[in-house]
């Protein structure tokens, strides 16, 4: 089971990213594109670093995403005023129309991917999804700490 559990995990995750990056794409919007306008969504005013950070990507990655968002007018750059270094970052007025899309694009893809689950099966599905990642992300938490102190 343990063998299998790992690999169905993460094709299906794969597959997930494929079919969204398609349906993100028939709107303009990359797959990558999509995580940077979502995690801003929800972090608004973070600073590149952190968000580079948060998405688990290189900070010159995360640089040219932002600059091709900033110059397609969904995101904007603003001084941070606790650090001149850095900018804050977030969406602008014209990012939220295209997330309402986006969003109903996911929930689309979702319905799809759950179809013949019953109502009782998608909530116990989605608790178990996240309590392995709450195990997960606890474990990667102490790992973090064993290797500072150590």
């Amino acid at each position: 089971m343990t063998d299998s559990m790992g690999f169905l995990i993460a094709d299906a995750s794969r597959l997930m990213r494929r079919n969204f990056d398609v349906r993100a794409r028939s709107i303009g919007v990359t797959g990558p594109q999509w995580r940077v306008l979502t995690a801003l969504a929800r972090n608004a005013g973070i600073n590149q670093g952190g968000l580079a950070d948060f998405l688990e990507v290189e900070p010159i990655t995360l640089c040219r995403m932002v600059d091709r968002l900033q110059e397609a007018g969904l995101v904007e750059r603003r001084a941070d005023p606790n650090d001149r270094r850095a900018w804050q970052l977030f969406l602008t007025d014209k990012a939220h129309p295209l997330l309402v899309q986006l969003k109903e694009r996911a929930a689309g893809l979702i319905d799809e991917a759950l179809e013949g689950f019953e109502e009782g099966e998608k909530t116990q599905f989605i608790a178990m999804l996240e309590r392995i990642r709450s195990n997960l992300s606890r474990k990667n938490n102490e790992n973090d700490g064993d290797r500072a102190n150590g």
